[in-house]
């Protein structure tokens, strides 16, 4: 009987052994073809790329898989309850922003942005950029291209940082030409991840800190990084740089910027000097739950995907909630409707106040507009205009990120409620100036009902902005295009 149970458990054990060994094949196996498949990859390039290579489509035939999927971020089908990948007229959908802006391009048109594939066509036919007929003309400076094409860091190389900004934004029309790519993030000859802008690197630099020692999960958000932070041009030479060096919060900027003693431009109607956010994206990131459990942005807009057996990121950079079966369930259990519906949550909760906010701001700028023209003194408006400042920037930094209430909703809450509160505060200020310059009672409010009205009021010939532009779309971007393709700028078929 004993020598029966010795032999079942001698089977039992060899049966197990044999098993694992099997597992443990299958498993050295599977890894040993992934290898040799990323080897066969570099040993088996179709061309060898070198230096900065703004053409997307040559590191194509090497990295078909993530061209193909990079090639995806041209597709505009995804909405979600607030945004979506397609160009929707935001200022037609909420015009108390064209009062906001009034002084400024965006009053004339913002619309939600599309797919990196977009980047060079939007940026050519926003009537933010103009109409610039020849190299020495036009509102913007070619700092406004810096993050739409890796032909940025290739003329970057070619002229010297300082002369690539300090040139007109027509003047390079016919250099860049690719849209934001492959060697906007990748080193080309070993594909690792690097930094092709210099205002980030300058920026580590000013805090005593190296970019060059940052980990590869760190690398996965500092090359987006580059482009999704808050910047503005400094100095006479539009210097592109990062007001980080007191802190990444909405004070610390501020507090930056009125050191510098620097304004975006002058409010058309209140005179206030007003801070413009552009897309403070990772600072907000990384004060939230995601960011501040080292999450980067790769992993929650570029999930990992599988397709022949390799193993690679997904190129085709989106909302997550576009496939949340890559994204969020990796971390979480939830189902897909409850996820979702967690990210509306608070979305809808912040703009809640983002509205009111904004329709505060719309009226404030109206009422100091008036103020002025009841005999208002500089010395009167003095607080007045500081508290629209600081209740715009907080606005705007809050609205300008993209997916911001959902990266970090306790902060954004707080940053839109001290600017609902500083709004408030504004007004009250307003209307004792209106007293004391005898005027009590209501401030007569325009029709600012739609995008058309709004701009009417602030002075806006949308017309001829219009015409000027199609002219500029039709004689001007045609002979930049050409000259790229005859300097082989473009890959054409």
């Amino acid at each position: 009987m004993k020598k029966r149970v010795k032999s079942w458990q001698g089977w039992l054990l060899f049966a197990t052994t044999m098993v694992i060994v099997f597992v443990l094949g299958l498993m050295v196996s599977s890894l040993m073809e992934r290898r040799a498949e990323v080897i066969s990859v570099f040993n088996n390039k179709r061309v060898d790329i070198k230096n900065i290579e703004p053409r997307n489509e040559i590191f194509g035939e090497n990295y078909p898989r993530q061209y193909a999927t990079w090639k995806q971020t041209a597709e505009t089908d995804f909405v979600s309850e607030f945004n979506s990948s397609d160009a929707v007229d935001v200022l037609a959908q909420r015009p108390d922003m064209v009062i906001l802006w009034a002084g400024y391009a965006f009053s004339k048109d913002y619309s939600t942005p599309r797919g990196h594939m977009h980047a060079v066509e939007d940026i050519t036919r926003t009537l933010r950029t103009g109409a610039p007929m020849d190299d020495h003309s036009g509102p913007q400076p070619a700092t406004c291209w810096t993050c739409k094409s890796p032909d940025v860091p290739r003329m970057m190389e070619a002229i010297g940082v300082d002369s690539f900004y300090h040139n007109k934004w027509g003047a390079l029309g016919s250099e860049i030409v690719n849209p934001i790519g492959c060697a906007d993030c990748h080193e080309p000859e070993t594909m690792q991840l690097h930094i092709s802008r210099p205002a980030l690197r300058e920026a580590f630099a000013r805090q005593g800190k190296n970019i060059d020692q940052a980990t590869p999960q760190e690398m996965r958000s500092l090359v987006c990084a580059q482009c999704h932070v808050e910047y503005y041009f400094k100095g006479d030479e539009k210097y592109l740089t990062l007001p980080w060096d007191k802190g990444f919060t909405v004070e610390n900027m501020e507090a930056y910027y009125d050191e510098a003693n620097f304004a975006d431009y002058t409010h058309a109607l209140s005179r206030a000097p007003i801070l413009k956010a552009q897309h403070p994206d990772y600072e907000i990131a990384q004060m939230g739950i995601h960011g501040q459990r080292g999450v980067s942005c790769a992993d929650c807009h570029m999930p990992y995907k599988s397709e022949g057996g390799m193993k690679f990121s997904d190129h085709h950079i989106q909302s997550p909630l576009a496939m949340i079966d890559r994204t969020c369930q990796v971390c979480h259990r939830e189902s897909e409707e409850t996820l979702r519906n967690n990210v509306y949550e608070r979305q809808r909760k912040a703009n809640e106040i983002r509205n009111r906010l904004e329709q505060e701001l719309a009226k404030v700028h109206i009422e100091a507009k008036y103020a002025w023209e009841q005999g208002a003194t500089e010395v009167q408006m003095q607080e007045a205009l500081k508290l629209i400042r600081q209740a715009q920037w907080r606005w705007d930094f809050a609205v300008a990120s993209h997916g911001a209430s959902f990266h970090a909703p306790q902060e954004i809450q707080r940053i839109l409620g001290h600017g609902l509160d500083k709004a408030m505060q504004a007004r009250l200020t307003v209307s004792k100036v209106l007293a004391k310059n005898g005027f009590v009672g209501e401030v007569p409010m325009p029709d600012i009902s739609t995008k058309e009205k709004a701009q009417k009021y602030i002075g806006l010939d949308m017309k001829t902005e219009h015409e000027n532009k199609e002219k500029f779309l039709k004689t001007i971007v045609p002979r930049w295009l050409e000259k790229a393709k005859a300097n082989g700028r473009l890959v054409t078929t």
